[in-house]
């Protein structure tokens, strides 16, 4: 970090200015030029607000020279992490995929779903208990039975499950979960990521309608700085100008991803879009840029979906989509599974 000091600086200011930067155990070199007096911090500066650092009287400008997160910085870990979820590996080469429905709505549509979705070649079960609506009338999920029908699910077809959380007050519920999935909404629920990061649990972190990828991977930061470096980031599209579809996949942010951080990079191309068209030519893409998994939604009977059916695929299409998705994958030399 440069701190740059406005000219002319009272010297009792400069010292306590100094000596507060020194209280985070980082080193502060002092540069003193004809026009300027810079202090150049040297340490981990990820604790320090540059905010409250601009915020000082006698400050004129603060510069980060690193990154502010340190545990998802790959100059910090070079190589890749990989998390095992009950033998099926994200970020060691291969391919997971994750399927199922928006939400959870019956013991029978669940189950059905889940049978499919393995016979088509999916790696893990995704499914709804808790849902964020937009509408408070729309329908919210089954809540704990719905965790309840997802490992009865889990139970016939030995697909590990991923569902969302949305509040502290139900982390107990998904002490049989496999990975937590952080909903868009929640990514800077910080209450709840550090809650996670006390967890030993995969944590499944979805980008934000509008957040930058600094902003995604400071919120990893929150989960892994509490000692939880099980997480893996999605991206599932942004909120832009364009209106043709619901939202805009940002697939540069892949391979961006994989540039600056060692975490494993998850697409989601139905909430991408909300599309069932565009879903296989994004999955694909996503493979071709880079992905470590794909989590797509898949309901035995879309156009009664009771959330997100225009963005699921039908069994037999997710059938279709995974034929394509394995063949270029053995074209890659990337193993499913």
């Amino acid at each position: 970090m440069i701190v740059i000091l406005k000219p002319n600086a009272p010297q009792d200011e400069y010292d306590k200015l100094v000596k507060w930067l020194s209280s985070f155990d980082v080193k502060v070199n002092a540069i003193t030029g004809t026009q300027k007096q810079i202090l150049g911090l040297v340490g981990d500066t990820s604790k320090i607000d540059i905010e409250a650092v601009r915020a000082q009287e006698i400050v004129e400008n603060v510069q980060r020279v690193q990154e502010p997160y340190k545990n998802a910085n790959r100059k910090f870990h070079p190589e890749n992490t990989v998390i095992d979820v009950e033998g099926r590996k994200i970020g060691d080469g291969s391919l997971q995929v994750i399927a199922g429905p928006c939400s959870v709505e019956s013991e029978e549509q669940i189950i059905t779903t889940a049978i499919a979705v393995k016979e088509a070649g999916a790696t893990m079960l995704r499914g709804g208990a808790f849902k964020p609506r937009t509408s408070p009338y729309s329908f919210q999920g089954l809540r704990a039975d719905g965790i309840e029908l997802l490992l009865q699910a889990k139970k016939v077809t030995g697909l590990p499950i991923v569902t969302e959380i949305m509040s502290l007050a139900h982390i107990d519920l998904f002490a049989d979960v496999d990975v937590i999935q952080v909903g868009a909404r929640n990514m800077q629920n910080f209450e709840l990521l550090k809650a996670l990061g006390h967890s030993d649990k995969p944590v499944l972190l979805k980008r934000g309608l509008a957040n930058t990828i600094e902003e995604l991977l400071m919120s990893a930061e929150y989960i892994m700085a509490g000692g939880n470096d099980k997480v893996m980031l999605c991206e599932r599209g942004i909120r832009t100008f364009e209106t043709m579809t619901r939202n805009t996949l940002d697939i540069s942010a892949v391979p961006l991803l994989k540039q600056l951080s060692h975490l494993p990079v998850v697409v989601d191309p139905s909430h991408a879009t909300g599309m069932t068209k565009l879903v296989e030519p994004l999955s694909l893409a996503s493979l071709v840029c880079g992905a470590d998994a794909l989590i797509i939604e898949v309901h035995n009977d879309p156009k009664n979906a009771l959330s997100d059916g225009a963005q699921s695929l039908t069994p037999a299409q997710f059938a279709q989509v995974m034929k394509n998705i394995k063949k270029q994958a053995d074209f890659m030399g990337k193993n499913i599974g």
